[in-house]
């Protein structure tokens, strides 16, 4: 997949990032008609687009489709990790982002809330660690 890098090219970051400040962003919303949640290529597209916009670094991504077209697709971060959790019969999309240091997580969140076009968007933001 285009933007995944070797984790062993992040030893340096993952060091300075060790003592910065940890974050959950998590993200509750429903999607719009024409919302691209449902489609998997779509959707990692997206996903990926918006860890760059926020100057993140996909090292890996992984999914799940339920048999109700329910989808579960994890980004591996050098900065941590990104999840979209989607349930259709419920319109839910919950979004989890954990960050440490360089990453921008409200630039990875604005794009994915515009480009998968969510509604009744809450963010919440944890302090972690």
């Amino acid at each position: 997949m285009p933007g995944m890098e070797p984790a062993s090219r992040y030893d340096e970051l993952r060091r300075q990032e060790a003592l910065s400040p940890k974050v959950l962003y998590a993200i509750d919303a429903t999607s719009a008609p024409d919302s691209p949640v449902h489609d998997l290529g779509e959707l990692t597209t997206v996903a990926v687009a918006a860890v760059n916009a926020g100057s993140g670094h996909v090292l890996n991504v992984s999914h799940v489709i339920f048999p109700n077209g329910a989808i579960t697709l994890v980004l591996i971060l050098a900065e941590s990790h990104l999840s979209i959790h989607t349930w259709p019969e419920e319109d839910l999309i919950a979004i989890d982002l954990f960050s440490c240091g360089a990453i921008d997580g409200a630039a990875v969140i604005d794009r994915l809330v515009a480009d998968l076009r969510l509604k009744s968007v809450t963010v919440r933001q944890v302090p972690r660690g």
